[in-house]
């Protein structure tokens, strides 16, 4: 099927090379669950005051089976700190639905990369980490509710810049606000 699309595309000359948006449907349409990496924020709003509504009704769809989520030995040992009940969130995690994301040197060169060309400091480590491991894995998106380090307009724009020099694809970076509707609701 998607050989015909990129045939097509093709044959009529509406394929546009540097416009993915196309592609980007056709990975994430009603029938493919898009693949979303969690960072640990996201764990731990579940129980914030200020992120709690939001998070709650976020997992309400992961524990539907509306994602595939992947996580990190990042997330792990972030959460090694964490209260358990922080802990025991990620346990509503559907097992169906959640994979493991190794650190392997491709992540690790790229978390320095992002740290080397100053799109996060050294102290921010674990955050080049999470986005590096969502990028050389090519997930959809990376979710997560640090608008300081990460769901930042001007780091986003340097991470693209990066990746995209470096053979990455650009990573879609969004706060759980954005995937509280369902794609069907107007």
């Amino acid at each position: 099927m998607l050989f015909a699309i990129f045939l097509t595309a093709f044959k009529f000359k509406q394929l546009k090379i540097f416009d993915t948006s196309w592609i980007n449907f056709c990975l994430t349409s009603s029938t493919m669950r898009r693949r979303i990496y969690v960072d640990t924020s996201v764990i731990g709003g579940y129980y914030d005051e200020e992120f709690e509504d939001a998070t709650r009704k976020f997992f309400a769809r992961i524990e539907n089976n509306n994602f595939i989520v992947y996580m990190s030995e990042i997330n792990e040992t972030e959460l090694v700190l964490a209260p358990q009940e922080v802990k025991e969130v990620k346990d509503k995690i559907p097992g169906d639905c959640l994979r493991f994301l190794e650190i392997d040197d491709e992540v690790d060169n790229l978390a320095q990369t992002y740290i080397k060309e100053k799109a996060l400091g050294k102290a921010s480590e674990n955050d080049a980490y999470h986005i590096a491991v969502a990028s050389v894995n090519r997930l959809d998106c990376l979710v997560s509710w640090n608008f300081k380090h990460i769901v930042n307009f001007d780091k986003i724009k340097m991470f693209h810049s990066i990746n995209i020099r470096l053979g990455y694809p650009i990573i879609d970076i969004r706060s759980p606000l954005e995937f509280l509707s369902d794609d069907n609701d107007n």
